[in-house]
């Protein structure tokens, strides 16, 4: 199982990036997505998720409002599209996927997911 995360780069403070997430030996069918975060010295934080068996979300309040996490079937792939972006949005972002989890509980069982992307950088600038 592989999830590949994409869509990072480097952006001036209020701009926009999509990051996307796809899966490979896995089909999204069950599962739910979520995206979380790391900077320098912070520890790991939750984002957003999303639940595919019920399309239901969750995203943390500092993110909500301008960020957006969708789920194409398709291409078992997840989005996230951050819109004005902070500073403070700077870090690096991981995607994982557990089978048969709610969106909320993504959030605090960041320790017991069992298939994590390798990261992908957003740096915003000031």
């Amino acid at each position: 199982v592989q999830l590949q995360a994409s869509g990072g780069g480097l952006v001036q403070a209020g701009g926009s990036l999509r990051l996307s997430c796809t899966a490979s030996g896995i089909t999204f069918d069950d599962y739910a997505i979520g995206w979380f975060r790391q900077a320098p010295g912070k520890e790991r934080e939750v984002v957003s998720c999303i639940a595919s068996t019920d399309g239901s979300t969750y995203s943390a309040d500092s993110v909500n409002g301008r960020f957006t996490i969708s789920l194409d079937f398709a291409k078992d792939t997840v989005y996230l599209q951050m819109n004005s972006l902070k500073p403070e949005d700077t870090a690096v972002y991981y995607c994982a996927a557990r089978r048969l989890t709610t969106a909320q509980e993504m959030g605090v069982m960041m320790s017991q997911l069992p298939y994590w992307g390798q990261g992908t950088q957003v740096t915003v600038s000031s």
